[in-house]
């Protein structure tokens, strides 16, 4: 169900309102006070906007990220297991009423935008496109962004956004929700004209939404049901990943590793988490004696390594069954993989030596294996999390900041609460709960 004042009037009374956000346009600035005549959900983003941006022309969409950052960034999301259903339902009927289809992530930036291709030009030329930020903070009021803000459904017509360049447009968007948590994953939007901000476009993409989460739901049962079979029988857990997709392994904020090869998912135990790691690190090669030493926070015998590399190539070798090659069985004399694998943890390294510190927030998720003790992993995990810390902590904006602060390893870190509340703007409706959060520090340190 949704508010009424978030749906927008019937067209008499729409005409009325645009004529009204015309006016509120004109008087920014001046004490006529013309905002009263906006709907009370465009009013209160206007509101919001105005915190970030004085000037409604200046209110532009930054490009984030693009090309094979924008490809890796939105393969990793969650979001991308709800596409098949956002494209059945929506995109392609969309495109055939000459609308476009975007879903973002939650926190404004555009991952795909699909639909009709005359119109998806026309709309980069606004800059709305995958990679571009469309947050509130961004560009001000529009149905994406205020959809995040508000967590509710919305639509937004012509000169009801923010922003000049986007008033020849309108837009309707729903939020997308983790079907576990409620936390908001991600917004789904469908923009064109006036057909774009219909009732019925309104119920379409909520349809769309709800199908969407309960698609999240199935995969999430499918994935629990996957890893109970594994306990039981000891076998690695499988799931189809994207075709296409490079062989990886995914270890930040995990007990224990998941590895993908030729599309396929399996989890892994945490030694034979660490083992792999360790291989993925060295692609020239580790002996049995240099393993021992890395993996075995004490003394361990070479027997002891070589039984469990034994282990890990034959499940690797079961799961690869039917790939072309010789899948990631790793060969011996020394222990190497036979190519390369890509490993989240050197993704965020990655983007940390570049500057792109959103990417790396982006695709951090936690310390790399939280559980392990080995030497090795320890000193990765120390590595990881020291350098994005610091990076954050002496280069990052403040958005990066508070996106940081959003981590469980930064709930205590006192210096970086402290560096947002001295780098937040003394309007912003940010600070005070930072404040609080210092406060809570306080009184539980000391």
């Amino acid at each position: 169900m949704h508010d009424s004042n978030f749906l927008l009037p019937p067209r008499r009374s729409a005409e009325g309102l645009q004529r009204a956000a015309h006016l509120a346009h004109e008087s920014l600035g001046s004490a006529d006070g013309f905002l009263r005549w906006l709907r009370a959900p465009v009013r209160e983003s206007w509101q919001r906007s105005l915190r970030h941006h004085t000037d409604p022309d200046k209110a532009v969409p930054e490009l984030v990220f693009a090309g094979s950052d924008l490809e890796e960034y939105r393969r990793a999301h969650p979001l991308a297991a709800a596409m098949p259903v956002i494209r059945q339902l929506l995109v392609r009927p969309g495109t055939e009423s000459g609308l476009l289809v975007a879903v973002g992530d939650e926190l404004g930036r555009l991952l795909w935008v699909e639909g009709d291709d005359v119109l998806r030009r026309r709309a980069e030329g606004m800059l709305f496109m995958p990679g571009t930020d469309w947050s509130e903070q961004s560009v001000g009021t529009s149905a994406p962004g205020t959809a995040l803000a508000s967590g509710r459904s919305i639509q937004i017509a012509g000169a009801e956004h923010f922003s000049r360049q986007v008033h020849s447009w309108s837009c309707t968007a729903v939020p997308l929700r983790d079907p576990e948590t409620g936390s908001v994953l991600g917004v789904v939007d469908i923009t064109g004209r006036e057909e774009a901000v219909a009732e019925h476009t309104l119920a379409l993409v909520e349809a769309t939404v709800a199908a969407a989460e309960a698609q999240l739901r199935v995969e999430r049962l499918q994935d629990a049901d996957n890893a109970r079979r594994r306990r039981l029988t000891g076998g690695p857990a499988r799931r189809s990943a994207p075709a296409g997709a490079p062989d990886r392994l995914q270890v930040l904020g995990r007990d224990s590793a998941v590895v993908t090869v030729g599309g396929r998912e399996a989890a892994l135990s945490i030694r034979h988490s660490e083992l792999l790691t360790l291989l993925a690190l060295h692609p020239e090669g580790l002996t049995a004696d240099e393993l021992s030493v890395m993996v075995y926070p004490e003394s361990a015998s070479v027997s002891t390594v070589r039984a469990e590399m034994l282990r890990l190539r034959n499940l690797l070798g079961k799961h690869s069954e039917g790939l072309p090659g010789p899948g990631l069985v790793p060969q011996s004399r020394p222990y190497r993989l036979p190519h390369g694998l890509v490993i989240d943890a050197r993704q965020v390294l990655g983007y940390l030596e570049r500057g792109a510190y959103r990417l790396a927030l982006g695709l951090y998720r936690g310390p790399v294996l939280p559980r392990s003790d080995a030497p090795a992993i320890t000193a990765l995990r120390s590595e990881v999390s020291g350098v994005l810390r610091q990076a954050v902590l002496s280069d990052a904006g403040i958005d990066a900041l508070l996106a940081y602060l959003a981590l469980a390893e930064a709930r205590h870190d006192v210096e970086a609460w402290s560096l947002a509340l001295r780098l937040l703007p003394l309007r912003s409706p940010r600070r005070a709960s930072v404040v609080a959060h210092l406060e809570r520090l306080e009184r539980d340190l000391g």
